[in-house]
C-alpha cells in the first residue's frame, strides 16, 4: 500500500467509481484502464485529476490528459506513478501540470527536460500558465 502525501488542505483523491457515486469530491484518481470521458460532465467542480501511470510504456494516461484538457478541464492534472524525466516534456504537452513520480527525480534533470522544448513551454493544452512543481509521494 503506497501512501500519498498531500500538501496542506488538499483533499485526498477518490476513485472514479466512488466519485461517480458521490460526486461532491473535488479530487479524483483515474486508473490507466478507466475512461477519462466519464469525468467530462463534472470538470467544472474538479480541482485535481490524478492520472495513474503504472508502467512508463503504458500510453493511456497521455490520452486521458488530452481528453480532459480538450474537454475544458482547467484544474491540476497530475501524472502519478512510473513517471520518468524524459517523459515530462511530453506529459506537459498533453496538459499535465504536476507530477508525483514513484522514484525521486532530480529537479535539475526535470528543469533541463522542460527547457529542452522552449517553444512548448507556454503551450499547455488549456492555455493556462502551468504550475511546474514536483511532488514527492
Amino acid at each position: 500500500m503506497v501512501e500519498h502525501h498531500h500538501s496542506d488542505g488538499e483533499e485526498p483523491c477518490v476513485t472514479l467509481d466512488a466519485f461517480l457515486d458521490q460526486s461532491n469530491a473535488t479530487a479524483v484518481r483515474l486508473e490507466s484502464d478507466e475512461d477519462a470521458r466519464a469525468l467530462i460532465p463534472f470538470l467544472d467542480r474538479l480541482k485535481l485529476i490524478e492520472v495513474a501511470f503504472p508502467k512508463f510504456r503504458d500510453g493511456r494516461g497521455y490520452s486521458s490528459g488530452r481528453i480532459l484538457r480538450e474537454a475544458g478541464f482547467t484544474g491540476e492534472l497530475r501524472a502519478q506513478g512510473d513517471v520518468l524525466v524524459d517523459q515530462i516534456a511530453y506529459l506537459k504537452r498533453c496538459g499535465f501540470n504536476s507530477f508525483a513520480p514513484e522514484k525521486d527525480l532530480n529537479p535539475a534533470d526535470v528543469e533541463a527536460a522542460l527547457s529542452r522544448w522552449p517553444e512548448h513551454y507556454q503551450g499547455a493544452a488549456d492555455g493556462a500558465v502551468p504550475i511546474w512543481k514536483l511532488r514527492h509521494g
